[in-house]
């Protein structure tokens, strides 16, 4: 990450598109187009009205908010506002426990002398 995220303390799309460039050694554009399909995908599937799970990270699912009396800022007047469909993000166990230093109880321990981070050989 650059230093810019690092001081705003937030990933960007760029920032995305160049991690998954440089781990699969491809360029930013064939790597734009990967993270574009992949975010498309979950927005195309938001917009249908389904849940999307991703395994070990999370889930995006909605939430019903039940209509309800509003105010107008501007003049005060009380207006109706009708019931609708939030979407929210629901971090999955593996996430969750990653995020507080926990491994997650099914990770497979690792090997004498072998950290778990690194990949075996076959």
């Amino acid at each position: 990450m650059s230093d810019s995220t690092s001081a705003r303390n937030a990933m960007t799309k760029a920032d995305l598109i160049n991690i998954v460039a440089k781990k699969l050694d491809i360029t930013q554009v064939q790597s734009g187009i990967i993270v574009e399909a992949a975010l498309r995908s979950i927005v195309n599937a938001l917009q249908g009205g389904n849940e999307v799970e991703i395994r070990g990270f999370g889930s995006f699912r909605f939430r019903n908010r039940a209509p309800r009396k509003g105010r107008n800022p501007k003049t005060g007047e009380k207006v109706d506002v009708p019931p609708k469909k939030i979407p929210y993000f629901k971090m999955g166990k593996e996430l969750k426990a990653l995020l507080n230093g926990q491994p997650h109880p099914e990770e497979p321990a690792a090997a004498p002398g072998r950290p778990a981070s690194e990949p075996t050989e076959s």
